[in-house]
């Protein structure tokens, strides 16, 4: 990761170096232990570009509290011990600064803009005081150009005052890198809270990455990280917006992200782009598209050599055969996808597929079965989804939770269904998803009829005094 060459005003006190993380490397050199840790990290489903350097910050104590991932890998390692017990200091400690006026000074370890801790201490609660803040402080500048702040919570992306102009000069490593970092901030905030609060202010990154495209890049190699980046992150801001039910805009996002895959050749990026379309297209009612996609995406990653996202792509096929209400093709696909499952991870798995695990594949199956109209075989699946869920994924623990709500509502066991609704309704203070929204309203309208069973009324005063999305 390049260093910032933005001159910056000192840290208040100088940094306290962690001789706790340094005893934990032992004999391990840096490098040893950077590759430990990301051995770890895909033990548990995470991704984390740990080096060398980052560890030697750590110990430096740079760092003062990792990031959300960094924890988890970390707790992973040691287990029993605490942040506190690692050298690192607490979370609420760190978690959040002050409203700047414009024109005053950052300090090295703070985030690019000024923001309000009110409105977004649980958003800076994913970002380091100081891990990766060169990167972030130097996010799509433009040499000679008027910078003006474009606010996606704390992640710190600026971007030119006519971001859809030309940028003076041609993209260099640090908003390749810049780029990449918030394609990871955008899917970890997702993971955590849904779309329904990001996708506004997703837009401006992305225009600006297409006016970086525009301008072009010194080099080969960073013009290839720009494409790739620039698709993924106009991916990921289109299922913002299918999560939070704006179909349409999704379509032209994975429209978008498609395009830019086919001029760059890049297999990785079509596959992706089309894996997401079929999610759109059985979504959005349209079946036999989703299925087409699904194939479109299957011929694009064959030749990547990862089993997982073959397992993904067979999931998301099976999603449209079931949609087509052809349970034949349906039940096929779900085999190759638990056939390719079972091949298990490797190194050639894609970085946005962290998400895709046991849960995932049980609550796809789910929703395949649900479609079907096979109500107890879908609860079945919904339920090992929820079980097996790492609680970081709260929203996915939400859907998996609505998802086994509504199956048990339709297969006729209205207290099961009303104790699972009343599990989604305890995650909503984290999570903004539309599709939740709509899974618990469908839920309730099946389960009115109910209202005397054990716990369904309780449901359902509940959920008709959540406000409704907006």
């Amino acid at each position: 990761m390049a260093s910032s060459t933005v001159t910056s005003a000192q840290p208040e006190r100088p940094p306290r170096p962690n001789l706790a993380f340094r005893r934990l490397r032992g004999k391990r050199s840096p490098a040893e232990f950077a590759a430990a840790v990301r051995r770890a990290a895909r033990e548990i489903g995470e991704r984390v570009s740990c080096d060398a350097r980052y560890v030697g910050r750590v110990e430096a104590g740079e760092i003062r509290c990792p990031n959300y991932a960094y924890e988890r890998v970390f707790l992973h390692m040691f287990p029993g011990r605490t942040l506190t017990d690692l050298g690192f200091a607490p979370r609420s400690s760190v978690r959040g600064r002050p409203t700047r006026t414009t024109g005053e000074s950052r300090g090295a370890g703070e985030p690019y803009e000024s923001y309000d801790t009110r409105d977004t201490q649980d958003l800076y609660e994913t970002h380091d005081n100081n891990e990766e803040s060169d990167v972030l402080r130097r996010a799509f500048m433009t040499s000679g150009a008027t910078v003006a702040a474009a606010s996606l919570g704390p992640l710190g992306l600026a971007f030119d005052a006519e971001a859809a102009g030309r940028p003076t000069r041609r993209a260099g490593t640090g908003e390749a890198g810049a780029l990449e970092e918030a394609v990871r901030r955008i899917r970890l905030l997702d993971d955590r809270h849904g779309a329904d609060g990001l996708y506004r202010r997703a837009a401006a990154p992305l225009r600006t990455a297409y006016a970086l495209l525009d301008a072009g890049a010194s080099r080969q190699a960073t013009a290839d990280r720009l494409y790739t980046g620039a698709g993924e992150l106009a991916i990921s801001v289109g299922w913002l917006a299918h999560d939070s039910g704006r179909f349409d805009d999704a379509r032209s996002h994975y429209a978008e992200a498609l395009a830019t895959s086919r001029m760059n050749a890049d297999a990785g990026l079509e596959a992706h782009a089309f894996c997401n379309m079929a999610f759109l297209a059985r979504d959005a009612g349209r079946p036999r598209e989703a299925v087409r996609a699904a194939e479109a995406a299957q011929r694009a990653a064959r030749p990547l050599g990862s089993a997982r996202l073959m397992s993904l792509l067979a999931l998301r096929e099976a999603g449209g055969w079931a949609g087509l209400a052809d349970r034949v093709g349906c039940e096929q696909a779900l085999v190759r996808a638990q056939t390719f499952f079972e091949r298990g991870p490797s190194d050639t798995d894609p970085e946005w597929m962290s998400f895709y695990g046991e849960a995932e594949l049980a609550g796809l199956e789910a929703q395949c079965w649900s479609t079907l109209g096979d109500w107890p075989r879908a609860a079945r699946h919904a339920r090992r989804a929820a079980d097996l869920q790492d609680p970081h994924f709260t929203r996915n623990l939400a859907l998996y939770s609505a998802e086994l709500a509504d199956d048990m509502a339709r297969a006729g066991r209205p207290d099961e269904a009303a104790g699972a609704g009343m599990r989604v309704l305890d995650l909503l203070d984290e999570v903004q998803s539309s599709r939740i929204h709509t899974m618990l309203a469908g839920t309730a309208r099946v389960l009115l009829p109910h209202r005397r069973a054990s716990g369904v009324s309780a449901f359902l005063d509940r959920h008709a005094a959540l406000p409704r999305p907006a």
